[in-house]
């Protein structure tokens, strides 16, 4: 894992945070505006992911991200809009923590 794709990677994760935490806003406010600009910053978002897949292949690139979202955006949801998780669904969160540490670690050599 290079350092170039780790800051990709958090990039692209301040990008799908900033589109959740609107699209969470538009839900309550039903503000248009909110809406577009959720749907603008997921589509950047995404085209961020392109270079990820790049750099480190697609299985992993979306995996990161996927881990990287469910963590992040949980707290998120509990620190901003109040929201709570069941012990178990905490205990998905963590073994979501779990595997992307896995995922982060230097991969050996292939033959």
């Amino acid at each position: 894992m290079n350092p170039q794709f780790l800051i990709w990677l958090a990039g692209s994760m301040a990008v799908f945070l900033s589109a959740a935490t609107a699209s969470r806003a538009y839900v309550a406010s039903n503000n248009l505006l909110l809406l577009v600009l959720s749907l603008f910053l997921y589509c950047v978002g995404n085209l961020m992911m392109v270079r990820l897949m790049r750099e480190g292949g697609l299985g992993l690139a979306i995996s990161a991200s996927a881990i990287a979202q469910l963590l992040l955006i949980n707290v998120i949801a509990f620190a901003v809009f109040g929201e709570r998780l069941t012990n178990t669904q905490l205990a998905g969160v963590g073994l979501g923590v779990v595997a992307m540490g896995l995922m982060l670690l230097p991969a050996a050599e292939r033959s």
